[in-house]
């Protein structure tokens, strides 16, 4: 790929950071595939500590908050997100149960051993599936749960389109069945996984982006990044729409397994 300024994949974080912040969700998903997902975890009271990585302004954070009454420590890289989440907790009176600190995801200030769950929704491709997987593990407890929604492929085979586009912008997309056999693989026991429906993509992501577009351009005026951004997010979706049926997110929850003798 040529070296181009203007190209998508050299990251003005700001712009991103202000487009997403707009849009009621940062990324595919649903209250209700958040608490499905929730329901193949065990009952966690008071003093069980939840983390959100990758939270965003917290959509899944408060379905979660919903669900249990563990604590739940979210983390993001981009503070206008955290600072968001933190003042939505403030107006849901969540603020000792639903704390959002800035931070990244492959690098927890927390000790080992130390959390319950580990959740992240449509984040890990941030750090990878297969670094992101491992390095969690070591934080959590014994028998400790982490609950992911990654990007797979739905079928064996898929049309060269859709293929080169997830290709470049996410190499670690694969089948269902791969990504149980990394997590076996990684000291995991496979609970449960199950596929998002389309609402999550459509309805709940790439339709609301519609009405934000026009006003980020305009506050973004002879910004070329956020232009090429624009029309980067559009094509993506227009290639949902096209071919849903190749490709989504997957819910993979699955349990920390006891260390096997070396």
């Amino acid at each position: 790929m040529e070296n181009n300024e203007n190209n998508i994949h050299n990251i003005d974080v700001n712009v991103i950071c202000d487009f997403f912040i707009r849009n009621r969700r940062q990324g595919p998903g649903s209250n209700e595939a958040t608490k499905c997902a929730f329901q193949f975890l065990p009952k966690y009271g008071r003093n069980a500590l939840f983390l959100d990585l990758g939270s965003g302004t917290g959509s899944q954070t408060f379905a979660l908050a919903e669900s249990t009454e563990a604590k739940i420590i979210a983390i993001d890289l981009f503070k206008p997100f955290i600072d968001v989440l933190n003042a939505r907790a403030k107006q849901k009176c969540v603020s000792e149960k639903v704390q959002g600190i800035v931070g990244s995801m492959d690098n927890l200030p927390f000790e080992k051993e130390s959390i319950d769950v580990i959740w992240c929704e449509g984040a890990i491709y941030n750090i990878g599936f297969q670094y992101g997987i491992n390095y969690w593990r070591s934080f959590l407890k014994p028998d400790g749960y982490i609950a992911i929604s990654e990007s797979v492929w739905l079928t064996n085979s898929r049309p060269s389109e859709i293929y080169d586009f997830w290709n470049e912008c996410y190499p670690e997309i694969d089948t269902i069945d791969a990504k149980i056999r990394q997590l076996q693989d990684a000291g995991y026991k496979v609970i449960a996984s199950f596929i998002l429906p389309e609402n999550c993509w459509t309805e709940n992501y790439y339709v609301p982006m519609d009405g934000i577009k026009q006003a980020f351009l305009a506050d973004n005026s002879g910004n070329d990044f956020a232009e090429n951004f624009i029309a980067h997010i559009t094509h993506e979706a227009e290639l949902y729409d096209k071919y849903h049926d190749y490709y989504g997110y997957a819910f993979f929850i699955a349990q920390k397994v006891c260390d096997m003798a070396k």
